[in-house]
């Protein structure tokens, strides 16, 4: 050791080692501990994230002309030892923890970076799913790992807001290189005009991207907020059955605490003090509940703009039915047809829904008729593909019959997403997901779907607690 000091200081002083004492130093790098030679990595594990590094590298001789090179390459693979970097460069206990999270963290990169490249298929055979559905699972998977056991107002843990923005950031780089080309006029010098391809970010993702980043920046800002609050939770427990209302009265399928106490035992129960909460807490759960509220629909506007973008698969288009009035039923095709003014918020409470199940199922219902009237409105061509009908809708007569019943049955079923935002999604969104292979579009549309989601869990957990405040303070008068 003390002759490798010694060496050090020779190089400082401009002295060249000859070869027979560069020799002896090789040797003495060669006899370092095992426990250096264990830690020691290839130079395929670093490969993805750093310059490679050259043959001579590892060279066994040193020809004079790259003795002064020869020290930095014995160095290089130094570095790539733990024990190597400790005796070098005198690391401390904070720096070395620091260092091996950082190892943790690259090797889960390369995972996340392999499973995107295997489509999922882990036995390499090809038969994974194309990148786009890739990056969708991998999006709407993290949100489920990060928010999937978060079931209170309070903030979120240090290290998994960490690990959100940081893999968020990892999935979401890929759109920084989804560009359009655009030519750009330029005159030359020499008073030459030419034409030039530039690049740009493409228009959806440059209008949608810094808009949803803004809105996860806005809903984690609200769990934070809730950092001392009056109320508290409960792991078992019970509010007065007085309190009880019907979800069908509200126009909406979510539990109260009792209820969803009943059905998902697991869920924590809020509570609150004798007397309920000041009003100050009740302002600031107001507020919060507002702002989420314009958060999950602005998700939703995005989400379902970018759903409305994507192509409509071939096989969904070839499993429509003939006929749309087979779709609706008799009663909702008659009203739907017969009615000079059509009124799809008077037929939804005329329907009485009074479950989920059944809401999804109308609207896959009304979502399949509407596809089979555009569809028979363009019947005049050969051709039944998506891209084509939609090429052919705006020369189609708009008092033409089916035109019109296709206009109200796409009304009929944004109202029921109005009416029941927390609808799940129906079959053609599905559909569309699962076939799509736009890139940018799956990383738009699952992360304005997680959104949506995690704005809709907020405004229900804070209601959940001014429903319980309410029904202390009606208990105590």
């Amino acid at each position: 050791m003390d002759n490798s000091l010694n060496s050090d200081e020779s190089y400082d002083l401009g002295y060249q080692p000859s070869p027979s004492s560069m020799d002896q130093s090789v040797a003495e790098t060669s006899t370092m501990s095992s426990d250096s030679f264990l830690y020691r990595r290839t130079n395929s594990d670093v490969s993805a994230f750093s310059g490679s590094v050259g043959d001579s590298s590892y060279s066994g001789e040193a020809s004079p002309s790259c003795w002064p090179n020869v020290k930095s390459n014995l160095s290089n693979q130094t570095v790539l030892s733990r024990l190597g970097m400790k005796k070098h460069m005198n690391l401390t206990d904070d720096k070395l923890e620091d260092l091996e999270a950082v190892d943790l963290e690259l090797e889960l990169m390369k995972e996340r970076f392999a499973k995107l490249l295997l489509g999922e298929d882990m036995s390499g055979s090809g038969k994974g799913v194309c990148t786009a559905v890739t990056i969708s699972n991998s999006i709407t998977n993290l949100y489920a790992t990060i928010f999937g056991a978060n079931l209170r107002l309070e903030p979120l843990n240090p290290e998994k807001k960490a690990m959100w923005r940081r893999e968020m950031d990892c999935l979401l780089s890929v759109c920084d290189y989804i560009v359009d080309l655009t030519p750009v006029s330029q005159t030359l010098p020499n008073g030459t005009s030419v034409e030039m391809m530039t690049s740009r970010p493409r228009s959806d993702i440059y209008i949608n991207l810094p808009a949803l980043k803004k809105l996860d920046a806005m809903l984690i800002e609200v769990l934070d907020s809730f950092q001392q609050t009056e109320f508290w939770y409960a792991e078992q427990g019970s509010i007065s059955s007085k309190s009880t209302t019907s979800a069908s009265a509200s126009g909406s399928f979510r539990r109260i605490s009792v209820q969803r106490n009943e059905e998902k035992w697991w869920v924590p129960v809020p509570c609150v003090p004798p007397g309920g909460l000041s009003e100050k807490s009740r302002k600031h759960l107001r507020h919060k509940r507002d702002s989420s509220n314009q958060i999950h629909k602005a998700a939703m506007a995005i989400n379902s703009s970018i759903l409305s973008e994507m192509e409509i698969p071939e096989s969904y288009m070839a499993g429509l039915p003939k006929s749309g009035k087979a779709c609706l039923g008799d009663s909702i095709y008659r009203y739907t047809c017969t009615s000079e003014k059509f009124s799809p918020e008077y037929l939804l409470d005329c329907l009485n829904i009074a479950s989920e199940h059944e809401a999804l199922e109308l609207a896959d219902r009304v979502e399949s008729s509407m596809y089979t009237w555009r569809r028979k409105a363009c019947m005049s061509n050969s051709k039944s593909s998506w891209v084509m009908v939609k090429d052919l809708m705006s020369e189609t007569d708009k008092n033409d019959k089916n035109h019109v019943l296709a206009e109200r049955a796409e009304s009929l079923l944004f109202s029921l997403k109005q009416r029941y935002p927390e609808l799940s999604q129906t079959s053609l969104d599905t559909c569309k997901i699962q076939y799509n292979k736009d890139v940018g579009q799956a990383v738009l549309e699952s992360y304005s779907r997680v959104l949506e989601s995690f704005a809709y869990n907020i405004v229900a957990w804070i209601e959940d607690v001014i429903h319980v405040d309410r029904s202390m303070r009606n208990h105590d008068q």
